[in-house]
This record gives C-alpha cells, sequence and structure tokens, in this order.
C-alpha cells in the first residue's frame, strides 16, 4: 500500500491538480497528521479520488464545526487493504487550546486504549500497523520549547503495542539537518511533515 502522509505545511505542489495526478495517482490512502486547512485535505483526497484517514493538530479546532470527509482516528483503530491504523490527536498543553493535552491526560488516553488494542490482537493476530499522532513522543523529534515537547505516553504506547511505524507532524523539518526517522524499540517514528511518501506491506497471517 502506498501512503501520501500531510500535516502542518500547505504545500503548492499538492495543489496543483495535474502534479497530483501524475506523481501520485497510485496513492491507495491519505494520512494526515493535522493542523491543515479542511479544503487543502480534501482537494488532495478529491484529485487522487482516495480514503483519508486523520488527526486533529492542535489548530484544528474547526474540524468540531466542519470536519474533513474521511475517518477520524483518534482513539479510533481503523483497517484499510489489511494495514490498521491507530490514532491519538493533539498536542502538549501550552495555553487553552482545546485540542491540547497534559502529560496526564495523554497517560490516560493512551490507558484507555487497552481493550480495544487487545480486541484488535485477539481477532487478528497483531496489535494495529501504525500508530497516527500530531504530537511527537517525548525526546523523539520533539524540541525545547514548551508547545513542542513530546509526549511521554506515546514512549508508553510503543512499548506495549509495538506498532510498525508512528506518523507524527507539529514540529516542521525546514532544517534539513534535522532527524526524521527515528527506530524506537520495534518501531519506526517517522516525521512526516510536510509531506511524505510511505509504502507499506499487509503483514502476512502467523
Amino acid at each position: 500500500m502506498k501512503l501520501l502522509t500531510v500535516s502542518d505545511t500547505v504545500m503548492p505542489t499538492l495543489e496543483n491538480a495535474a502534479n497530483l495526478r501524475r506523481r501520485y495517482s497510485d496513492v491507495d490512502l491519505v494520512v494526515s497528521c493535522g493542523d491543515l486547512p479542511v479544503a487543502y485535505l480534501e482537494y488532495i483526497t478529491t484529485i487522487l479520488n482516495v480514503p483519508m484517514v486523520y488527526v486533529r493538530g492542535n489548530h484544528d479546532e474547526s474540524y468540531e464545526e466542519s470536519p474533513p470527509g474521511g475517518i477520524n482516528l483518534h482513539q479510533k483503530i481503523f483497517t484499510y487493504e489489511g494495514i490498521s491504523f491507530v490514532g491519538l490527536e493533539g498536542s502538549i498543553k501550552y495555553n487553552r487550546g482545546k485540542i491540547q493535552y497534559t502529560q496526564r491526560q495523554m497517560n490516560g488516553m493512551v490507558r484507555g486504549m487497552c481493550l480495544k488494542m487487545r480486541l484488535h490482537k485477539f481477532q487478528t493476530g497483531f496489535y494495529p500497523d501504525i500508530l497516527v499522532t500530531h504530537s511527537p513522543p517525548w525526546g523523539i523529534h520533539d524540541a525545547d520549547d514548551v508547545p513542542h515537547r513530546g509526549f511521554k505516553g506515546l514512549l508508553t504506547f510503543m512499548q506495549r503495542y509495538k506498532p510498525r511505524y508512528m506518523f507524527h507532524g507539529h514540529v516542521h523539518t525546514w532544517d534539513r539537518r534535522k532527524t526524521v526517522v527515528t527506530d524506537y524499540e520495534e518501531t519506526t517514528i517517522m516525521n512526516i511533515n510536510p509531506y511524505t511518501i510511505i509504502e507499506i506491506e499487509p503483514r502476512k497471517k502467523q
């Protein structure tokens, strides 16, 4: 499966219909890691004629009234063409924004996923393949300023459920010296901002 992952930054190259069709006509699914306008996401998915999964970023409060077409992954598991996704939205709390959480709140959301995760493994033999978040995990791809610190609970999630990949945005990557791919336990963590193409094969049943 070929995924087009996007977050945070509107890219003119993805607003060009001819370019989208020429370069990304073989994409199977769009994955948004948040902080993008609804119109931008719906334009991409309409031109490519593919479905989308997403989590909200800390600036996506407008989604409450007008959500983009697609599957909101927050605290949900969704399987498409043999690949399973699970999501956790938002950033660390740094002001009064609605899609911001304390470390304790994120820890609680991770604990709250336990039954869903175990049921999924019971039914399929595996925990979900891909964790989709807006924020990075604590100490991996995050920054020193408070708004861009990562969540400790995401480390716990990966330790317990060992997804194959974690996709996140939130931290901009204009400085090409920044590390954007890191292995942690059994998970490959990727900062996909502003967009990245990823190919992944479904797991073979045991």
